[in-house]
């Protein structure tokens, strides 16, 4: 586990210093870091869409993750955890939706991706933290723009990080074997769909509810099986 508490250290350093750096910029150049910060992250986004292998993998999985998250009301709920934040650190109500909109984007941005997923599992089964430790430095740098940008809610992002990269951690022997090379770039692409839309919302171009589609990225691996089960029958979905 040492690497994920290296990488939760890195996510709340780089978090504090931008925090710092935030109190000293202007609304009028907050706001341009933020749309700069949205394109960013619209980058990241078509990055990781591009590894994606079937594209009817994202399609399936996006729908059922859309109407679980939408009936749970995912995104409501973390809002409303943000409001509750915001109160406990008595922020002003323009600042309350951006704790839940800062914890979302950059828990995703931290967690999604085949970085994350194939060094943790180094981590867990051969003790290998390397990976983590490259991850480690490149999310100092992140949390820093994100949090200089998004604000409070960036540093609770590592809180996720711990249970989500600690989980993959402990899990590793049971999901290695599950999670094929297919299953990871169908995970980091719909997961990188997500984070496109979450950079649409940051530069003001749209106002998506992204956490209602976070159960995507746990069906994204299990529609890729099924595909490619149905794919030794119907070659077209293979």
């Amino acid at each position: 586990m040492i690497g994920v508490f290296v990488n939760v250290a890195t996510v709340l350093i780089g978090s504090m210093i931008g925090l710092v750096f935030k109190k000293g910029i202007s609304k009028k150049y907050s706001d341009a870091v933020m749309v700069g910060i949205g394109f960013c992250t619209i980058l990241i986004g078509i990055q990781g869409m591009l590894k994606g292998e079937n594209v009817l993998v994202s399609i399936v999985s996006m729908v059922i993750g859309a109407i679980i998250g939408t009936a749970l009301n995912i995104d409501g709920k973390l809002n409303s955890a943000g409001d509750f934040l915001s109160k406990k650190l008595k922020k002003d109500d323009s600042d309350k939706t951006s704790v839940a909109e800062g914890f979302v984007t950059a828990s995703l941005v931290f967690c999604i991706g085949a970085m994350t997923i194939v060094g943790s599992l180094n981590s867990g089964l051969k003790g290998d933290h390397t990976m983590i430790y490259t991850k480690s430095t490149l999310d100092l740098f992140s949390s820093m723009m994100l949090s200089a940008s998004l604000g409070i809610g960036v540093p609770f992002a590592a809180i996720f990080v711990f249970i989500f990269q600690g989980g993959l951690v402990l899990l590793s022997g049971l999901l290695a074997p599950l999670l094929s090379d297919s299953a990871i770039a169908e995970i980091t692409c719909v997961g990188s769909l997500m984070i496109m839309a979450l950079g649409l919302n940051l530069t003001g171009l749209g106002k998506f509810k992204v956490a209602n589609y976070t159960p995507a990225l746990v069906f994204a691996p299990l529609v890729c099986y099924m595909f490619e089960f149905l794919g030794k029958y119907i070659p077209a979905l293979a």
